[in-house]
């Protein structure tokens, strides 16, 4: 269960990292708030992003090789 949550967080930080990437407009009028959070995954995604990839490595891995 805990594994799904971590795999659904981690695409949320990279999808809108990508976004702010592709269409920065998108996501910066919407800081504050529910939408906010989006734009905070995307700073998250920006700031560390070697962390990041580290983490998605270990996920597909380990999606992978689960039983």
């Amino acid at each position: 269960m805990l594994n799904h949550l971590l795999t659904v967080i981690l695409l949320l930080i990279c999808t809108c990292a990508y976004l702010r990437a592709m269409a920065p407009s998108l996501l910066d009028k919407n800081k504050t708030g529910l939408l906010g959070i989006f734009w905070k995954c995307a700073r998250i995604g920006e700031r560390k992003s070697p962390y990041v990839a580290v983490c998605c490595v270990i996920m597909a891995l380990s999606i992978l090789f689960s039983d």
